[in-house]
């Protein structure tokens, strides 16, 4: 069986936020499913999804902050800088972490370990 559905998440400004509860309240028919597979794709080009940490907020913060070290504004080599100086940083972040995730489903639920949970990463804010 496949199902398709969109899921609208509300603004976020930059940062790592959890988002593991928009998504499983943005699917109503998940307690149905004895076994599967949910498949996310943000459609975004400067957002990104990746599974984390979900207990400690320092987590996020810490990522957030390694990401702007790692991939920092205004680099003298950026040519796309139009839309400002957090753009082309951010479509660099969203291609470091990734668009999509594949995530197991058990028993009506989502298969994630413990500590883990959904982060969504705007990387402007959207």
């Amino acid at each position: 069986m496949w199902f398709q559905t969109t899921i609208s998440l509300a603004a976020r400004k930059r940062g790592c936020h959890l988002v593991t509860r928009d998504i499983i309240d943005g699917l109503p028919g998940l307690a149905d499913v004895k076994v599967g597979l949910l498949h996310l794709f943000i459609q975004h080009t400067s957002a990104s999804l990746t599974i984390n940490e979900n207990a400690d907020p320092d987590v996020r913060g810490d990522l957030e902050r390694h990401l702007n070290v790692m991939v920092p504004e205004n680099a003298p080599y950026y040519e796309h800088t139009l839309e400002g100086p957090d753009d082309m940083p951010a479509h660099i972040k969203s291609v470091l972490i990734g668009p999509s995730l594949s995530l197991p489903i058990s028993n009506g639920r989502l298969a994630l370990g413990t500590w883990q949970g959904i982060y969504l990463t705007p990387e402007k804010s959207i």
